[in-house]
């Protein structure tokens, strides 16, 4: 790499590495009956799915997710938001919105990130069909497979763009909720 001008920033240039965070990140595809848990590792080349977390009642989902962030050290949680197809939002992503600020609350100062979803389920419903699972025994694993794209997605738009991909979530009220009450 050459020097340019003064005051030029380096990742200007053409083939210029922009910066990217190492660590762990947590992806969550939350739902109403379960939320898929999926990790990437330190250097951010691959997510894996971690597991399927089932909804509870009591609120111990959230205890769950929480114990997952801490063993696997993230340095950031991701969120997805289920969008339609035209950018809104609906009751899904309220409900997706309202459990990233729980999860904010509880891991603070950890960063939690909405992150757009969509078509996750449906790429992953199409992914483990093509690669030979049997529909009926999608519902399994679905979740953590649409988790594993939600990271992947953040990955590669902190890769491309050098910022940390989403909206940042912090405990308390979001901008888009108080403008629904």
């Amino acid at each position: 790499m050459t020097d340019g001008p003064a005051g030029a920033d380096p990742a200007d240039e053409p083939g210029a590495a922009l910066p990217f965070r190492r660590g762990v990140r947590l992806g969550l595809d939350v739902g109403t009956v379960r939320i898929g848990v999926a990790r990437c590792d330190p250097s951010g080349i691959l997510a894996t799915p971690v597991r399927t977390v089932a909804r509870q009642k009591d609120g111990s989902d959230l205890a769950e997710v929480v114990a997952l962030a801490r063993e696997h050290e993230v340095i950031e949680v991701v969120v997805g938001l289920p969008r339609s197809l035209s950018g809104r939002q609906g009751k899904s992503a309220a409900a997706a919105r309202g459990y990233a600020v729980r999860v904010a609350a509880t891991l603070a100062p950890l960063p939690v990130r909405l992150v757009d979803e969509r078509l996750t389920t449906v790429s992953a419903h199409q992914a483990l069909h093509a690669s030979g699972r049997p529909g009926r025994r999608h519902r399994e694993v679905v979740d953590q497979v649409a988790a594993v794209m939600i990271v992947e997605q953040a990955l590669e738009i902190e890769r491309r763009t050098g910022v940390p991909a989403g909206e940042l979530v912090g405990p308390g009220p979001t901008r888009a909720q108080e403008e629904t009450e």
